[in-house]
């Protein structure tokens, strides 16, 4: 995949990611494209909204993905998130046998990958999932960081 197919996959991930900051939601946001470069899911976290943890914006576009194909199996799909995915999400990406994983944003605290948990390439499951890291990561990490911080100054106002 060339910098400008991803770029153009980003775009729509990082509109999802601002639609979550519109409703109080963690800005991520997520794009599944199936093999034929079609856009099949676009979601971000719903957490705070639905009151469940595992409302991450992978899982979601996993979830949706899956009812559209009707299948589990979503092999040669590939997924677009603006942050690195945490170990659930990770989990989720090998089961549904997604090909490849494209994040923004490192997550030092949470990043499945950051944390050493590399479980995308490991020896003894039955699916390997190619994961590339780093993609508009300062756009990204501003989302988030912007998100945060005004969170902060709203809680130190009150």
């Amino acid at each position: 995949m060339n910098f400008k197919e991803i770029d153009y996959y980003f775009t729509y991930a990082i509109d999802s990611a601002h639609q979550a900051s519109k409703q109080n939601e963690v800005p991520v946001g997520a794009v599944i494209v199936d093999g034929a470069g079609k856009i099949i899911s676009k979601t971000f976290n719903t957490k705070e909204y639905e009151h469940n943890a595992c409302n991450h914006a992978e899982l979601l576009a996993i979830m949706e993905t899956s009812q559209y194909q009707r299948s589990w199996r979503l092999n040669g799909h590939k997924l677009f998130v603006t942050l690195e995915p945490c170990v659930m999400c990770m989990g989720a990406i090998i089961q549904s046998r997604i090909s490849e994983v494209y994040f923004g944003a490192y997550d030092p605290k949470g990043g499945a990958i950051s944390l050493g948990f590399n479980i995308h390439s490991h020896p003894k499951l039955n699916h390997k999932v190619s994961v590339y890291g780093g993609f508009k990561h300062r756009e990204c990490s501003k989302l988030l960081s912007d998100f945060f911080k005004a969170k902060r100054n709203k809680y130190l106002k009150a």
